[in-house]
């Protein structure tokens, strides 16, 4: 059985004037995603941004030890702000901000 993977583009528009085409904003809701694979999908997802592009990801819960491994991967590659902590999920805000080594 295959499941799609809802990863889509956020109406939000890239704002630094770099004029740069490839920079965009992603929601990725990762309810819907089997909770096996779900860190998984996201660190792959932020493996292939291109710096200045972000996922704005969509958790059932504070999604505390999957921030706590994109750190540990990431460093300050990724930046990480919480937009939403109400409601039926937490939206948490990944900026990929360079490439990492």
């Amino acid at each position: 059985m295959t499941q799609q993977i809802p990863l889509t583009e956020s109406t939000d528009q890239h704002q630094c004037g770099c004029g740069c085409s490839s920079v965009v904003d992603y929601e990725l809701d990762v309810r819907v995603i089997p909770h096996a694979i779900r860190h998984g999908a996201v660190l792959g997802a932020l493996s292939s941004l291109e710096p200045g592009s972000a996922i704005l990801l969509i958790a059932p819960h504070d999604p505390k030890p999957l921030l706590a491994q994109i750190s540990d991967l990431f460093g300050e590659a990724v930046e990480t702000s919480y937009v939403d902590r109400g409601g039926d999920g937490v939206g948490v805000r990944l900026l990929k901000t360079r490439t990492v080594q």
